[in-house]
């Protein structure tokens, strides 16, 4: 036997990546969903640009560019999107007098229902928006979302295509909506590529485990859109267990103080989901 050869560990096993039941093959932003719902991503993140939103509104960005308070730009954006998909002028968007109502369902109503019922109908337009987006299918919605055939997934379709119905360029509204979000991150805290947020949860099977890497610590497959909170005591409120990760900057959908006249409290975050590595802990 020879006394020299030395034995070779083998390699640590790759990280997980996102599974192919939980991605589509296409999306609209600059990376696949196998990679930008990876736990890669989470750790090593870059920008997402979702396809053509930021050069057809170059005029708003720059606009925006020339404004040097928050509130200001807020209120910018919103005139923005008043006029350029006429949500106060229904009838020149082509809205009918019998679906005039559907005016109603703009991106300011579907964040409001979000954080009024997250499984409501806003909530399957929200998720069906990431779906297509971002290539991310759903996990869950007023339950688990595990077959294609299954009744709670026929409703979850239902609601959001109901949702979708003879509304104004509402994908087109939320597409902006995320493109504003991203801009008003990178500007207020620029280089900054992480938030750390916390969610409140009762145990750590509401999310789909995919391995436990310590004591404390997870990697798990959030749902396509999840809510939550930059303040820890708030996540306590939700739930017995504290679950923490840090969030990558560009899987940020929404949050409180992007339009402060638009929601109560400053602390909720909308965050597009994939693979994570999240520690659980008691307040």
């Amino acid at each position: 036997m020879d006394s020299n050869r030395q034995t070779t560990q083998a390699p640590d096993p790759p990280p997980p990546s996102l599974p192919a039941h939980a991605r589509l093959t296409l999306n609209r932003c600059n990376l696949p969903a196998v990679i930008l719902g990876s736990l890669t991503y989470q750790q090593h993140p870059v920008d997402l640009e979702l396809d053509g939103i930021a050069p057809l509104h170059t005029p708003l960005l720059r606009n925006l560019d020339a404004i040097p308070e928050p509130r200001a730009r807020a209120r910018h954006f919103q005139d923005y999107m008043r006029w350029r998909f006429l949500l106060d002028l229904p009838e020149e968007a082509g809205l009918t007098q019998g679906r005039r109502g559907r005016a109603k369902a703009d991106y300011q109503r579907m964040v409001r229902g979000w954080s009024f019922d997250s499984d409501g109908r806003e909530g399957a337009v929200l998720k069906r928006w990431v779906e297509s987006r971002f290539g991310l299918l759903a996990r869950h919605h007023a339950g688990p979302l595990h077959g294609r055939g299954s009744e709670t997934y026929l409703r979850y379709v239902a609601a959001g295509t109901q949702g979708l119905y003879a509304t104004n360029a509402l994908e087109s509204q939320l597409d902006l909506l995320y493109t504003y979000g991203q801009y008003e991150l990178q500007r207020r805290d620029p280089g900054r590529t992480h938030l750390r947020l916390y969610r409140g949860i009762n145990r750590i099977d509401e999310h789909e485990l995919l391995e436990r890497v310590g004591r404390h610590r997870y990697r798990v497959l959030l749902n396509n859109l999840n809510s939550f909170t930059s303040e820890r005591e708030r996540a306590d409120e939700f739930g017995d267990y504290i679950l923490e990760t840090e969030v990558p900057r560009p899987k940020v959908f929404f949050y409180n103080r992007l339009l402060p006249d638009l929601l109560k409290g400053e602390d909720e975050y909308v965050v597009i989901g994939g693979v994570y590595e999240v520690r659980i802990s008691v307040l």
